[in-house]
């Protein structure tokens, strides 16, 4: 399974997710927002994680990429 996580702050991780991820041999990619990564396409993974942080849904004049990442998660 190709596991795709949408992490928003550095000192934020999957932490036992993980462990859980490399115990079933899933294939994990990450979309690391703080660092300007892009994020994937719909078709680029089965499983989608968000990880959360200090922004709202609202804030979109402080975190423009917000508005990307939820047109993203309203396809799934």
């Amino acid at each position: 399974m190709k596991v795709h996580y949408i992490q928003h702050v550095p000192f934020e991780g999957l932490s036992s997710i993980e462990d859980y991820m490399d115990a079933h041999a899933h294939d994990i990619s990450a979309t690391h927002l703080y660092k300007g990564d892009a994020l994937p396409s719909i078709n680029d993974f089965d499983w989608l994680i968000v990880m959360g942080g200090p922004m709202g849904i609202y804030d979109e004049e402080n975190y423009p990429w917000l508005k990307e990442e939820k047109f993203l998660s309203e396809q799934l």
